[in-house]
C-alpha cells in the first residue's frame, strides 16, 4: 500500500498577491517538487480511498502551480 504523503506545510499557503517574482518562482518550483514527488507516490489500487485522496492533492497542487505561473505571467 502507497504512503500518503503529509503536505501540512502548504495547510496555510502565502499570500501570492504580495510575492515578488523571485518569491513566486521559488514557490512554484517547490510546488512542482511535491507534484513530482506525490507522482512517484501514486497508489496503485485506483478503486482505493488512498487513490481518491492523492488525486484530489495532485489536482490542489496542479492547480496552484498553474495560479502561480499565471502570477508570473503578468
Amino acid at each position: 500500500m502507497a504512503e500518503i504523503i503529509s503536505f501540512s506545510e502548504f495547510a496555510e499557503e502565502p499570500d501570492l498577491e504580495t510575492m515578488s517574482r523571485e518569491e513566486l518562482a521559488d514557490y512554484l518550483e517547490a510546488v512542482r517538487d511535491r507534484i513530482n514527488q506525490l507522482d512517484r507516490e501514486e497508489p496503485e489500487d485506483m478503486e482505493s480511498e488512498s487513490y481518491e485522496i492523492w488525486g484530489e492533492r495532485h489536482e490542489e497542487l496542479e492547480d496552484l502551480a498553474d495560479e502561480i505561473l499565471e502570477r508570473l505571467e503578468r
